[in-house]
């Protein structure tokens, strides 16, 4: 099968959250059997060109309709870990891709519906006709209604389209200009049954384009894909998601085990496995030489996360002081794009700076991360809403056991030690309900005290957490059978 993904990240190039590892992990995983992949991605000028290999110019004179002219544009070629990637480079006073950052500005919008439109052009006058289009999250969503509204009649009849759901919390809200600006008509589409968001009168709803003119539509775990069609989680999209319900499902991600594996991690101090797990507390001493913590016998309590407010960050403010105040030691990585939360941060930093038993590192390393999983006893993810979560899935692989909140992908995958309606052997972490400091501390309470009063206990919900499988084994096959089912 030939499959093109069309996405706004890719790791290790191109990323900010969980988006960009699951597009090269699921695409490794469809390439690993035997399908032909591509992937398709802006050309931002603060990507990481050194993790793009041979990188160079296969297609110039690209001239994309946009507005009333054309923009005129040069597609790259180059290998990401391996992976066949395009990128597409406008040449515009628009400056699209040229900004430093990969969002966060107020013509967002603008933006990636320039780059779906670019995309398509792009496979149209390179003859690439896949059987699957893959596209992701809200900066893809005018890719299926400019397949299936212009390019099906260009004589793309072929592929079919994928459009996979990361968060909705983001939706490409926008004007209906925006539809004028890439060549489609906004007078059919902005009505209830397209393109016209379902709360806003008059405004474009990009992510829901993509549900609408989708072959079929995935979320990234099951948990997320209730939550989204019958709570508040849907974020007002939920009477489209019940529409197309029939094409509509929720498959959970998978991590890469190449690149999450404290057997072959090149990042940590010691590798180990699930039967050398001893060696697993070299990384713990070079966390704490890293980070200047005192050497001690404590658990160390780890949060890795983008500081923003679906995260929780006011319940990791209260963790870091309820954790000190119970004999732990606490380790931060992550920041926020938002200055007042970074700011808030830095501040509580400064605050604890002399502290031997925390360290808080308001910036984001990749190479850090993996030191830092590799290094703490437990992770903690206290989010408001989580679609899949990663971070529980990588810190289980590590032997490091997760303390999460009962929502989405993180109801999926964490089971409680205590209370789980599992058998013990298949109890993972900790799971607390309430979004509040007494939910946190519920859970905070029980696996602080486990480690302390029980570590053998303990050991073995380490061990647990370490053999299950997130790999993209399972989903792959999953995406394939939908594949296959759109193709019929």
């Amino acid at each position: 099968m030939y499959i093109i993904q069309i996405a706004s990240e890719c790791a290790p190039a191109a990323k900010v959250g969980g988006l960009g590892d699951v597009v090269p992990g699921l695409s490794r995983e469809l390439a690993i059997r035997g399908n032909a992949v591509e992937l398709i991605l802006p050309k931002y000028d603060c990507m990481r060109y050194d993790q793009i290999w041979d990188l160079q110019m296969v297609y110039d004179h690209l001239m994309v309709p946009f507005h009333d002219q054309s923009v005129h544009c040069s597609v790259f070629f180059g290998f990401v870990d391996g992976l066949k990637c395009f990128f597409i480079e406008p040449h515009s006073h628009h400056n699209f891709f040229n900004r430093g950052i990969y969002y966060g500005h107020n013509d967002d919008s603008e933006r990636f519906a320039f780059f779906n439109r670019a995309a398509l052009e792009f496979m149209l006058k390179s003859g690439k006709h896949p059987d699957i289009i893959h596209c992701h999250d809200w900066q893809t969503g005018l890719v299926p209604v400019l397949l299936y509204e212009m390019y099906q009649n260009l004589g793309m009849t072929r592929p079919r389209v994928c459009y996979t759901l990361h968060n909705l919390g983001h939706q490409g809200l926008t004007g209906g200009h925006i539809l004028r600006q890439v060549g489609l008509n906004p007078g059919p589409l902005m009505n209830r049954d397209k393109l016209e968001d379902d709360r806003r009168q008059g405004a474009a709803n990009l992510m829901k384009g993509g549900c609408v003119y989708a072959n079929f539509i995935t979320t990234v775990s099951p948990r997320y894909a209730w939550e989204i069609q019958n709570g508040n989680g849907g974020n007002g999209l939920q009477h489209t998601l019940h529409v197309h319900g029939g094409k509509f499902g929720g498959v959970l991600n998978g991590i890469d085990y190449n690149v999450w594996n404290p057997e072959i991690d090149p990042f940590i101090a010691g590798c180990y496995t699930i039967d050398t797990l001893d060696d697993k507390y070299k990384n713990k001493e070079a966390l704490r030489n890293r980070f200047l913590l005192r050497h001690d016998y404590k658990p160390i309590i780890a949060v890795v996360t983008r500081l923003d407010p679906q995260k929780g960050v006011d319940l990791i403010k209260h963790a870091i002081h309820y954790a000190l105040a119970t004999g732990c030691q606490f380790v931060l990585l992550g920041s926020s794009p938002d200055h007042a939360i970074n700011n808030d941060f830095l501040h509580l930093k400064h605050q604890l700076n002399d502290n031997p038993d925390c360290h808080l590192e308001i910036s984001y390393s990749e190479e850090l991360a993996h030191l830092i999983y590799a290094g703490s006893d437990m992770i903690l993810i206290p989010s408001a809403f989580e679609p899949c979560g990663l971070t529980q899935m990588i810190a289980m692989k590590y032997g490091t056991v997760p303390i999460v909140r009962e929502v989405g992908g993180l109801a999926d995958t964490v089971f409680d030690a205590d209370y789980a309606h599992k058998p013990y052997h298949e109890r993972n972490g900790y799971v607390f309900r309430d979004f509040n400091n007494q939910g946190l501390e519920s859970a905070l309470h029980r696996a602080i005290g486990l480690w302390y009063a029980y570590p053998a206990y303990f050991r073995e919900i380490m061990e647990n957490g370490m053999r299950y499988d997130f790999s993209w084994c399972r989903p792959g096959q999953h995406y394939l059978d939908i594949y296959d089912y759109i193709k019929r």
